[in-house]
């Protein structure tokens, strides 16, 4: 039976299980590079950092590490239709979004340094919106390419300006 609340489904397809590796490893390279700054200015004498701060600094960070991309995997979910690309990110916020194929203008296909040592990309959609691009991250590698071609396939063959 077909639901007829209103209520928007989440998207049927996950991102990569190794995404979440992605986002933990960002997460410890932001915490590295603030201690690297609170190592500067203890070095400077810009200030002094007392100890149980640095151990309340480094649980947090673990904590955020370990927390945050498995919540994120959780949350972020994609899915393409012959109609329109529809995803759903977040960790704090969640954001859902809706692109109709009428109104995509480009598909690109991108990866960090750290996503081609885990073998994952992103996908980006450019619409004719003003709240910016669709971006699909953490995907396989063939799955991304795959999605290009299928959304790049489609655009073509969708009547209109994209506008």
């Amino acid at each position: 039976m077909a639901d007829t609340s209103g209520a928007l489904r989440e998207p049927a397809q996950r991102v990569s299980t190794r995404a979440p590796l992605v986002w933990a490893a960002g997460a410890v390279v932001q915490g590295l590079v603030l201690a690297a700054v609170g190592v500067a200015a203890a070095i400077f004498d810009w200030f002094t950092v007392p100890w149980w701060a640095w151990v309340l600094y480094v649980v947090a960070v673990a904590v955020y590490t370990v927390v945050m991309p498995v919540y994120r995997y959780r949350v972020h979910r994609w899915e393409t239709t012959e109609t329109a690309v529809y995803t759903q990110r977040g960790w704090l916020s969640r954001e859902r979004r809706i692109a109709p194929m009428s109104r995509v203008q480009t598909v690109d296909h991108d990866q960090s340094v750290i996503d081609r040592i885990f073998g994952l990309a992103s996908v980006t959609v450019t619409t004719a919106s003003a709240a910016g691009p669709v971006k699909i991250e953490g995907l396989d590698q063939p799955v991304a390419l795959k999605l290009v071609e299928d959304l790049t396939r489609r655009t073509e063959a969708e009547a209109g300006d994209a506008t």
